[in-house]
């Protein structure tokens, strides 16, 4: 059984909702990601879903494009992303890695070999944006050779016969999208995203998480109530823009609004 798979089964098991909080690798540079990973860990993070820095994102607010910029700054690429998990699986080998980004970086190394040494690294899932279910038929055969869960995003617009079949590819979990627009533009509606999660609980048994929009404690208790995981992204990022040459402040930061929303979340 996955990481993954471990760490929903026991969060079911505990009647707890899964945290998962997003940072971008490399931001501010590539020395400080796996303190902050450490220090998400340590605050209550069940899934780390770590960014791959990219030029020409489509899915991300401002945020997250200028911790890409910052990361990219330093020369951050894709293979030093899996060099920050492999040293991050030196002392935590339970918190299960999700690699997200967009498709570009992965052709630029090469599928197979990405596919392999994300595994070799310690990686437990991919989520690619641009890449649709119907044209993972490369990739995703790849990635499920090496035990590694094929995320998807399933948005608001999603038709239902779409819907099916991202989940048909889909493993780990589903990524639902709360918003029409991009990461960190616009507050939620509970009650419109628990209207769209209904009609995918009779699609798929996967844990449903839902992303874009959750900047608090009280938003991710909101969200709770119907899905089985909330992910947090901008508010962290945001975060460590703010102390970008103060890496002790920085985690600070970072645990202090995963301590809020992780209480939120057992409450």
């Amino acid at each position: 059984m996955s990481r993954i798979d471990k760490r929903f089964r026991s969060l079911a098991n505990q009647g707890r909702k899964a945290l998962v909080p997003y940072i971008t690798g490399g931001d501010p540079t590539p020395e400080v990601t796996v303190d902050y990973m450490h220090a998400l860990v340590e605050s209550g993070a069940d899934i780390i879903e770590l960014g791959v820095p990219f030029s020409d994102p489509m899915a991300d607010g401002p945020v997250i494009q200028k911790a890409c910029e910052r990361a990219l700054k330093h020369g951050t690429r894709l293979t030093d992303l899996l060099a920050m998990v492999a040293e991050f699986r030196r002392q935590d080998d339970d918190t299960p890695v999700v690699l997200m980004g967009y498709l570009n970086p992965i052709e630029r190394l090469g599928i197979e070999r990405f596919a392999r040494e994300a595994r070799a690294a310690g990686v437990d899932g991919v989520l690619v944006v641009d890449m649709p279910p119907e044209e993972a038929d490369e990739l995703g055969p790849l990635l499920e050779a090496e035990d590694l869960a094929p995320i998807f995003l399933v948005a608001p617009t999603t038709s239902p016969e779409r819907a099916a079949t991202i989940c048909a590819h889909a493993h780990g979990y589903l990524y639902y999208v709360s918003l029409k627009g991009v990461t960190g533009s616009a507050s939620l509606n509970a009650d419109d995203v628990a209207a769209h999660l209904a009609p995918l609980r009779e699609l798929t048994d996967l844990p449903l998480c839902v992303g874009f929009g959750i900047r608090d404690g009280a938003s991710a208790a909101e969200v709770a109530k119907v899905a089985d995981g909330v992910i947090v992204g901008s508010a962290l990022v945001s975060r460590i823009a703010e102390h970008c040459d103060a890496p002790r402040e920085a985690i600070a930061e970072l645990k202090a609004v995963m301590t809020e929303i992780r209480q939120a979340l057992d409450a």
